[in-house]
Parts: C-alpha cells; sequence; structure tokens
C-alpha cells in the first residue's frame, strides 16, 4: 500500500485530494494542523508524531525533521534500503503534498516585526520538498494545489510515470529557489 505524507499551510483543495487518496487504498500521514483538518473531515489519517514516536517539539517547530519521514523519502528502490527501513519499522513513503509558511504575504504585510518575519521562514516543508525532489525517480512531488486534480487523474490510472514526477520535482525545486530568494533580500535589507 502506497504512503503520501501531507503537511500543507495552504489548505486549499487538501481534504478532497486526501479523500481521493484514501479512497485508491492509500495509507496517509500528516502534521499537526493538517492531520486535525483531515480527521474532522472523517479521513483515516496517522499524525506524524505517532508514525515517528517522536512528539511535535519548540511549539511545532520540529514536526517532519525526523530519519523516519526523510528516510521513507530518501531511500532508493533497492533491496537493501527498503529493508533497512523495514528493519527501522518504517516504510517507503511515496507522495509529497506540501506547501510553505507564507514568508512572502507576511513581509508584504505593513509594520512586520522582524521576529514575525523570521517566524515564517519554513524548514520542514523545504526538507520535504528537497527530499522529494531529489528522489523524483521514486517519489511523487506536489507542492502547488492546482497539481492535485492532474496527479489524482494520473494515480487512478496507475503509477505517476517519471516525465510527469520530473517535471514535478523542477517545479518544486523553483519554489525553493523563489522562496530561499525571497528570504534573502528580506535579511539584506531588515533591521533585525
Amino acid at each position: 500500500m502506497p504512503t503520501a505524507i501531507l503537511s500543507v499551510h495552504d489548505k486549499t483543495g487538501i481534504i478532497e485530494f486526501a479523500k481521493s487518496l484514501a479512497d485508491l487504498g492509500w495509507t496517509l500521514l500528516a502534521s499537526g494542523g493538517t492531520a486535525k483538518l483531515l480527521r474532522d473531515n472523517n479521513i483515516n489519517v496517522t499524525e506524524v508524531a505517532d508514525y515517528t514516536k517522536s512528539p511535535e517539539i519548540l511549539g511545532g517547530r520540529v514536526k517532519t525533521l525526523h530519519p523516519a519521514i526523510h528516510g521513507g523519502l530518501l531511500a532508493r528502490p533497492t533491496d537493501a534500503d527498503h529493508q533497512q527501513l523495514l528493519d527501522l519499522g518504517w516504510d517507503y513513503i511515496d507522495l509529497v503534498a506540501v506547501n510553505l509558511y507564507p514568508f512572502e504575504q507576511t513581509i508584504a504585510k505593513p509594520n512586520v516585526t522582524y521576529a514575525n518575519a523570521i517566524e515564517n521562514i519554513d524548514i520542514g516543508g523545504v526538507t520535504l520538498i528537497r527530499a522529494a525532489a531529489k528522489n523524483h525517480e521514486r517519489v511523487t512531488l506536489v507542492c502547488d494545489p492546482a497539481d492535485y486534480t492532474h496527479v489524482l487523474e494520473v494515480l487512478r490510472k496507475g503509477d505517476v510515470p517519471s516525465p510527469m514526477r520530473k517535471h514535478l520535482a523542477i517545479k518544486g525545486f523553483a519554489s525553493t529557489a523563489h522562496y530561499d530568494t525571497a528570504i534573502h533580500a528580506y535579511l539584506k535589507q531588515a533591521k533585525s
């Protein structure tokens, strides 16, 4: 049974996407707020903290940064990698749906404080994007809610083909490059 991890700040379309994945037989993992939203909509989901056996810490700053998650994403499709995951009580993670804290929207607000801007720099989400995109030969990355419908259409017919996974990986790296550029520009001119 394939596994997806869902960790989204922008919840647009995530309920329908998650329900459709569940209907297709996927196991769903999700971080705090996303997991709560899915449970509230009667979608079977395992919270990341329950899967990793490690609670969210530092007021939610650390949720998905765990070897169970990133091992599941970065493992190659080899017997050795898969067996190592299984020996640790984990498995492959095959799809990531993630989007980032709204850094640019935050800094565009009048009178935004430096501390608030810094708090809206996403770490775990960027790491999920990069891990999934790096391993796009096996993992499907969905970092734009506009792609949910198309990805589901393809999954209903079978697996996501390699060229599409590569396209989604490129989109992921473009999104993190843009995100980092915005942070860089802000920090260069901001007074802490």
